[in-house]
């Protein structure tokens, strides 16, 4: 049975990062279910210059990600009815990368607004991984309170927030959103090499 990864993108900036877990889910093999908001795209299109129109979406997914698609399918964000907005339909788990305000508060007070709501909505109900990315800052008390309702729901709340002892402060913009899409994907549990792990030992970058 097909179990994908569900991965929706919301209209935050970072559509780099989600790219970057695109793909490294694509190169290890994975599965993978997309679900791209309406803010999402325009935010897509301002970044990148990229379209994802849903009745086109494998030829303008395929030319965002510069790859082939794999096992990849795609749910537009208004079909409520598709299947990961049920409990039944096997998913493996699923990250939003990037999280808005708008969808970190949708999701944690359950408004099931789109499909990418209401697929997190139903990871979390379903005990399944589900990891959030958000990028805004700073923040206000009542986007932290979201954050915490999704902490304790059960999400694994991830902030863009990319660490240096990988490639020390020259790195190149690439190697930031790489770790950040590494660690999404350990949350996950999917194995991958995007970023040098922490041995305990100092200047070992540079060895």
């Amino acid at each position: 049975m097909r179990e994908p990864w569900i991965v929706g993108v919301s209209g935050a900036s970072g559509t780099p990062y989600a790219k970057a877990v695109l793909t490294a889910l694509l190169d290890a093999g994975e599965s993978v279910d997309l679900v791209v908001s309406r803010a999402a795209r325009l935010t897509l299109l301002d970044e990148t210059g990229a379209t994802v129109r849903d009745a086109h979406w494998k030829d303008d997914v395929g030319a965002w990600l510069g790859r082939d698609l794999g096992d990849m399918a795609y749910w537009p964000a208004g079909d409520l009815a598709a299947g990961p907005s049920s409990g039944s339909y096997p998913a493996r788990g699923m990250a939003v990368v990037p999280a808005s305000t708008a969808a970190c508060a949708g999701i944690a007070v359950g408004l099931s607004k789109d499909l990418l709501q209401r697929a997190a909505e139903v990871n979390l109900k379903e005990r399944r991984r589900t990891v959030v990315v958000p990028r805004e800052t700073p923040v206000t008390r009542s986007h932290l309170e979201h954050l915490i309702g999704l902490h304790d729901a059960g999400a694994v709340v991830l902030p863009a927030s990319p660490g240096f002892y990988g490639s020390g402060a020259g790195a190149t913009a690439q190697q930031l959103i790489d770790f950040v899409a590494g660690k999404v994907l350990d949350a996950l549990g999917v194995p991958h090499t995007l970023f040098r792990r922490w041995t305990g030992e100092l200047g070992e970058r540079n060895a």
